[in-house]
């Protein structure tokens, strides 16, 4: 279908390029394996090549599988995705939120108007033995307790001292702690543990042999009988690793499936031919359907279905996730109308897979292999009114993060953390952030939310922060 190739040429430069210790990549098409490779190492000596049965984190991809747990259940009446969550889990509450009001829909769709928060960086912490570092630091010390039970998170949720974003349903912002406290929906609705729910509906029907969803990889290590790999980081401009795996006991179903780049190959091209594995149905297709079906709108900007983002260009259906946690960076798709799914596992955090997804898409659409994907694309225009962005807004996941911006000029600038942006217009009340004039690749993705003139939040990627009180 593609040059196979020039396809390995490109990839095997930017993983060079970017000084990634490892990555696998699959693509699946109805036929089979399209595409295979691996690059760099595995090991912390770094002389053990990845291979193709390697075994990594996939961080967030985790999230579609539980919520296509949800959707398998979904289809054979054992719950509705519109039930309360409280009607399986009923100490579930949001502050301010009248608890039937919040469904299962809700947090897989991260609709449910909880704003960005810190369990999952206190779990990590507290329950994970990692070197010293101030992040590491400041997370104990804020942390209440180790946040190693569902109870503690939703306890935490119950008392969130940050505003609601809004009514269920009304403003998406990305929430872990949604995906935590789904994972126990699916153990109360099946009666099985979620772990082995997935094992049995899902990884097995689909022939994910090396795939399992564990919450101190433990069973991902006995699996992998050795391959398996190690975790890296680039500090200082230098590649470092070890083996400490996170464990944060609570978000199993948000973060903690480790498997393969041909077995979540796999994955995605089951998803996108409606849950069929070589023509035999193997997911019910009412499942698939209620995942990413025609409920959800098909437009060119992401929208955020169950588990996976769907957007259409040039009339082919776009389904993607990523994943990133210490010494994992991850990126799957599927193209519902070639029916392909592609895998992108890295051993290495905080790194952008982006330009390696792009690089099959674009074989796969045969398109040149540098064709660019981005879905906010600066139209060359000002807005026009900027003095509605000004203030000074504030995410909590973790340590706080901060966003200024005011009007220099007449244009809209940022500063973020340590980074000074200059803001290009996309449309509606979309902008990206570059370093400078004349950068040309963004470093933020931002979405003002305005109301009566003034922008009480800012969708800063997928999390949305709200204005400090000035």
């Amino acid at each position: 279908m593609f040059d196979v190739q020039a396809v390995d040429a490109r990839i095997a430069q930017l993983v060079q390029q970017q000084h990634l210790a490892g990555v696998s990549v699959c693509v699946k098409g109805k036929e089979g394996v399209l595409f295979s490779g691996q690059y760099g190492v595995r090991d912390l000596a770094m002389k053990t090549p990845v291979d193709a049965d390697t075994v990594f984190g996939i961080a967030s991809m985790s999230k579609s599988i539980t919520a296509l747990a949800l959707c398998i259940l979904d289809a054979e009446g054992k719950l509705s995705v519109d039930d309360p969550v409280v009607k399986y889990v009923p100490s579930f509450r949001i502050p301010g939120t009248p608890r039937s009001a919040v469904t299962i829909r809700h947090l897989a769709m991260h609709t449910s108007g909880m704003p960005p928060m810190e369990p999952l960086e206190w779990s990590i912490a507290m329950n994970t033995n990692r070197r010293e570092s101030p992040w590491l630091l400041e997370m104990r010390a804020t942390a209440p307790n180790k946040m190693e039970t569902i109870e503690q998170v939703i306890d935490y949720v119950a008392h969130c001292p940050y505003p609601t974003l809004g009514a269920p349903g009304e403003i998406m912002s990305y929430s872990n702690e949604g995906y935590a406290i789904l994972s126990y929906v699916v153990d109360a609705a099946a009666h099985i543990k979620l772990e082995d729910f997935c094992r049995d509906r899902i990884f097995a029907p689909i022939g994910m042999t090396r795939t399992v969803m564990d919450d101190d990889c433990a069973s991902a290590k006995a699996m992998a009988k050795g391959d398996i790999t190690s975790l890296f980081e680039r500090e200082n401009g230098e590649t470092i690793g070890d083996d400490t795996w996170n464990i944060l006991p609570p978000f199993r179903g948000c973060a903690m499936v480790k498997s393969t780049a041909p077995d979540m190959a796999a994955y995605y091209s089951c998803l996108a031919n409606g849950g069929k594995v070589n023509g035999k149905q193997v997911i019910p297709a009412k499942a698939v359907e209620r995942l990413v079906g025609a409920e959800y709108p098909e437009t060119s900007h992401d929208y955020y279905c169950m588990g996976l983002n769907k957007f259409v260009r040039d009339g082919h259906v776009f389904l993607e996730h990523a994943g990133g946690l210490h010494g994992v960076s991850s990126k799957g798709a599927a193209i519902r109308d070639l029916g392909c799914g592609i895998a992108i596992l890295c051993n290495q955090g905080d790194e952008d897979m982006d330009d390696i997804l792009w690089t099959l898409y674009s074989a796969l659409l045969g398109l040149p292999l540098d064709t660019c994907f981005r879905r906010y694309q600066p139209n060359g225009e000002d807005f026009s009114d900027p003095e509605m962005m000004v203030g000074h807004f504030t995410g909590h996941e973790g340590s706080p993060e901060h966003l200024a911006v005011q009007v220099v000029d007449g244009k809209p600038v940022a500063h973020k953390g340590e980074t000074d942006m200059v803001l290009r217009y996309c449309g509606g009340t979309k902008f990206l952030g570059y370093t400078s004039e004349t950068a040309t690749v963004p470093c933020s993705r931002l979405e003002f939310l305005i109301r009566n003139g003034a922008a009480w939040g800012v969708r800063v990627g997928t999390r949305v922060f709200t204005r400090d009180n000035d």
